[in-house]
């Protein structure tokens, strides 16, 4: 049983959602925060305070493109200062041997740097934008700088059978971690879903893959792979429980228990403006909403699993059903289950097109059908 009174380990960073590159699977929220409601560097510096006396031992800066905020160095000082491993979250644009020795002297301890695809044209589409290089260039800086290294990858349809490429690639870099993650679909991602769902024949595909690459690379390289639970039984464990070891805090000072908690309109957000840290943890109605297991229903309420997977995803059940509280409908035993098994229905034989339109103001990266 998850303990209700244990401290946060980790501090996401999100200090802007400012990033080069159009990603169509971003979990970042449709209305981004601008940067004039960004939060300025002394307020970052009080988070990051707070934090620490929390029990905070891991600051994990992102974005966004956390290198498009100047005061970045600035921030990785502070957090170095007050004992955190710090971890630069980043696309790789815009960082240098000399931005990357800056930094490492300031006391970042790790990098994990996105890749859209180990194919130049099919990384650069992707993303929307001619980054692949600026990623290779990047890691050669980061190993060359003697840190740890870790590459993300977000898999979809579009780039699950380049695997066995993509993990060449991460080789190539020099990455000591290589997560393979399949789209998890809030936010941008959540809107260009069905485009971006992979069949069941790459997610079958994957598996010997992805196994044959763990036991080859043991003790060299570790190779994470996150399901793609619309595909599962049973969902992933969100977040290993609800406000449980993790704490987000979105570019405005907004303070998450999960990365997409945004998109629950009853959950009643604190904001590091108008709370301390740790009262937003310990006793705001966010981070206790779906903490435990009363606010359980049934089947989730009864089920020998709850301790396993925690009633799965919230945000996702809201999503999906629209009652944050409801089972998350990925798992078989879920009376909603019915609306992942549609969503599966509905990918389409033909890839889509992607395009680049104006949603609420902003350039944003969206597939449309063929």
């Amino acid at each position: 049983m998850p303990d209700l009174h244990a401290r946060p380990l980790g501090l996401l960073a999100e200090l802007t959602h400012r990033c080069p590159l159009h990603c169509p699977y971003c979990s970042n929220p449709l209305e981004l925060v601008t940067r004039e409601r960004e939060l300025d560097t002394t307020r970052w510096c009080s988070v990051l305070d707070q934090a620490r006396e929390l029990g905070v031992l891991q600051v994990h800066f992102s974005g966004g493109e956390p290198l498009a905020r100047r005061d970045l160095p600035a921030l990785v000082s502070h957090a170095h200062g007050l004992g955190c491993y710090t971890n630069l979250v980043t696309s790789g644009v815009g960082l240098t041997g000399a931005v990357i020795a800056d930094l490492a002297e300031r006391g970042v301890d790790h990098v994990q740097l996105s890749v859209q695809d180990a194919n130049e044209v099919s990384a650069n589409r992707i993303g929307g934008a001619r980054t692949h290089e600026h990623k290779l260039t990047a890691a050669r800086v980061v190993k060359e700088r003697g840190l740890p290294l870790s590459v993300n990858v977000v898999l979809h349809r579009h780039n699950h059978d380049n695997l066995a490429s993509i993990i060449a690639l991460a080789e190539e870099m020099g990455a000591d971690r290589l997560e393979l993650a399949n789209t998890q679909y809030y936010g941008w991602a959540l809107r260009n879903r069905t485009a971006l769902m992979p069949t069941q024949d790459q997610l079958d595909a994957a598996q010997p893959v992805v196994r044959a690459a763990q036991q080859r690379l043991s003790g060299r390289m570790e190779i994470i792979y996150v399901i793609a639970d619309y595909h599962e039984a049973y969902p992933k464990p969100c977040m290993h429980g609800w406000g449980a070891r993790q704490i987000t805090v979105a570019p405005d000072g907004t303070v998450l228990p999960c990365l997409a908690a945004t998109v629950i309109p009853d959950l009643r957000l604190s904001n590091v403006t108008d709370h301390d840290l740790a009262w937003i943890w310990y006793d705001s109605p966010s981070f206790n909403a779906f903490r435990g297991v009363e606010w359980m229903r049934e089947p989730c309420r009864s089920c020998s699993r709850r301790f396993t997977d925690f009633g799965g995803c919230r945000c996702q059940a809201f999503l999906l059903t629209g009652d944050a509280a409801n089972t998350d409908p990925v798992c078989s035993l879920s009376p909603h289950r019915t609306l992942v098994d549609q969503a599966l229905s509905d990918i389409p034989e033909r890839s889509p097109t992607p395009v680049m339109r104006a949603v609420a103001g902003q350039r944003v990266r969206e597939w449309v059908e063929p």
